[in-house]
């Protein structure tokens, strides 16, 4: 096979894997149920802010008690993105988990992923081992005031996470006004 002739089949093969990645659309509207309060967090509720939507892992996960505690202190203070904690537990183990946040836990909602299908929905790939089960990757995705994506973090295991600075940081660049 030519040079040009496999410039050209590499050209087409990623095209296509560009297409199959900008074909999976993530769900329009959602509604999720708090595990920990009576609240339930509807997307569309939330048009022109940004939403923050943090998959947490199923079972025991130090990191993720870390995680949502320090985005729940550091960002209390800026009204421009909601943070949505989510994790595929039930009920009971989710209430029992929180309680592990420390001071003001009670205050902290974490809304319930059954069977990780908000997860799934999101393309957040699964297959982790974990504590003896297969979970999903932990992972951050954060929507626009429309609630497209605009930006995903996953994890490559449990203690992967981003950072509550590395995320300011990136809020900051995707809101700053375009220098024209």
């Amino acid at each position: 096979m030519t040079l040009t002739r496999s410039l050209k089949v590499f050209a087409t093969l990623l095209v296509i894997s560009l297409a199959v990645v900008t074909a999976r659309a993530n769900p329009n509207d959602f509604t999720v149920r708090s595990a920990t309060g009576t609240n339930s967090f509807k997307l569309s509720e939330a048009k022109g802010k940004l939403v923050a939507l943090h998959f947490l892992l199923k079972t025991e996960c130090p990191y993720c008690i870390r995680h949502t505690h320090d985005y729940v202190k550091k960002s209390a203070d800026d009204s421009r993105v909601v943070h949505v904690f989510l994790k595929p537990d039930t009920d009971a183990e989710i209430k029992s988990w929180a309680t592990k946040l420390g001071e003001g836990s009670l205050n902290v909602i974490i809304y319930r992923d059954p069977g990780a299908a908000l997860a799934k929905a999101y393309g957040i790939p699964d297959g982790y081992k974990f504590h003896g089960q297969s979970v999903h990757y932990p992972a951050l995705v954060l929507l626009d005031a429309n609630g497209k994506e605009v930006f995903r973090y996953v994890g490559k295991s449990n203690a992967d996470r981003l950072s509550y600075e590395k995320f300011a940081a990136k809020l900051e660049h995707l809101t700053k006004p375009s220098s024209r």
